[in-house]
């Protein structure tokens, strides 16, 4: 029997324990392991940087959720992905990149791995003309984010699979934006996920991970033996708080998406907003493929207004509920000026964003008193 997605996230991986009947895994936090003679290990365990049980339990629900055969739990985001590029990538081969993409990612391939010898090419992946042109045959991977941050961009995940397996590349899709209750990209041909757990999976702004989730055993195998060899692994409470995250991943969505979608329509009507960047408005060139895609459209909403720049950060500063602050996912609402805050590392890039540009993480607050907060805001 088949289990729906809420079911296999609060049971995936979290079988009650054994000795005491405890229905949430325990917080492993030792660092080694009693072993049964030499080499007699208990359940594969040695040392926690290999593997550590609560770890393996949030490991376990993320592959299942996202519909992968392994998942790998890390210290963050940017480790999940600095791990996966220099386990299937060597110096010299080329990467294809949203020109849209989280200013971390960009920084990671512009600062990081370009002086390793790794090249990449910004490429705005809505348009499969440009993607096919861009690749090279020393292309090891599509990288691809959808929606896309902080523009909210939709690029077509099967059909990018496709391009992709043409040229002997991998799709990679960082699925952080949707969450895996919202979008299954391994289902439409991804080969693996990248998640920065500390959004919408962890979900209460407490803790900061990441996560690959890969479709194929062999590349799975092949990224833990790197999250071991490389070391940037989640710890036990980290784990446990993402794992405890996880279970109301579903629930938290609906809600999300509910508030952003009232949000959405209020900014719509609004004269100081020149803009509004959201995939399920008709008038969104990603809409259609979105639909197809996600279940929903999300909770990340980016809107742009007259005044310029000084207007834009000057409402960022009059929100009294959307609290001014990086990252998003959280059940509390966030704004930020992507142009300062999370993307200004991709200044003078070709992935630097509007200056009047607003990005918006809509929580689960009630909904009025968010749409209070944004119309005294907007003035």
């Amino acid at each position: 029997m088949s289990n729906g997605f809420e079911t296999l996230a609060i049971h995936a991986g979290q079988e009650p324990d054994p000795v005491t009947g405890a229905v949430v895994p325990p917080i492993y936090a030792t660092s080694t392991y009693k072993q049964d003679g030499v080499g007699g290990l208990r359940g594969g365990y040695e040392y926690s940087r290999s593997a550590n049980p609560t770890r393996t339990a949030l490991e376990e629900a993320l592959a299942a959720v996202e519909g992968g055969v392994r998942g790998m739990a890390f210290a963050s985001g940017l480790a999940a992905e600095d791990t996966l590029l220099r386990t299937v990538c060597r110096p010299n081969d080329h990467v294809v990149i949203p020109n849209d993409a989280y200013g971390g990612t960009y920084r990671l391939f512009s600062k990081v791995h370009e002086r390793w010898g790794l090249h990449y090419d910004p490429v705005p992946l809505g348009d499969l003309d440009a993607v096919a042109a861009a690749m090279t045959q020393k292309t090891r991977l599509i990288w691809v984010e959808t929606p896309t941050n902080p523009l909210l961009g939709i690029a077509d995940i099967a059909a990018l699979a496709q391009l992709a397996h043409e040229n002997d590349a991998l799709l990679v899709v960082d699925n952080t934006f949707a969450s895996p209750y919202l979008q299954q990209p391994l289902a439409l041909g991804a080969d693996v996920v990248v998640h920065s757990t500390t959004k919408y999976v962890g979900g209460h702004s407490d803790v900061v991970g990441g996560a690959l989730i890969a479709a194929d055993k062999g590349l799975g195998d092949e990224l833990a033996y790197h999250q071991n060899a490389m070391g940037g692994v989640a710890g036990p409470f980290d784990a446990w708080l993402t794992l405890r995250g996880l279970k109301t991943l579903g629930v938290r969505m609906d809600r999300h998406c509910d508030n952003a979608e009232r949000v959405v329509d209020l900014l719509l009507a609004h004269p100081r907003v020149t803009q509004v960047l959201y995939p399920g408005l008709d008038e969104h060139p990603g809409h259609e493929v979105a639909a197809k895609q996600m279940k929903r459209f999300g909770g990340m909403v980016s809107f742009r207004v007259d005044g310029g720049e000084q207007e834009a950060v000057d409402i960022c500063d009059r929100t009294k509920l959307f609290t001014l602050g990086e990252s998003l996912g959280g059940v509390e609402s966030l704004i930020e000026h992507p142009g300062r805050m999370t993307h200004a590392s991709a200044a003078g890039s070709p992935l630097e964003v509007p200056s009047d540009l607003v990005r918006l993480s809509v929580g689960i607050e009630t909904v009025d008193d968010l749409l209070a907060d944004l119309t005294q805001a907007l003035g």
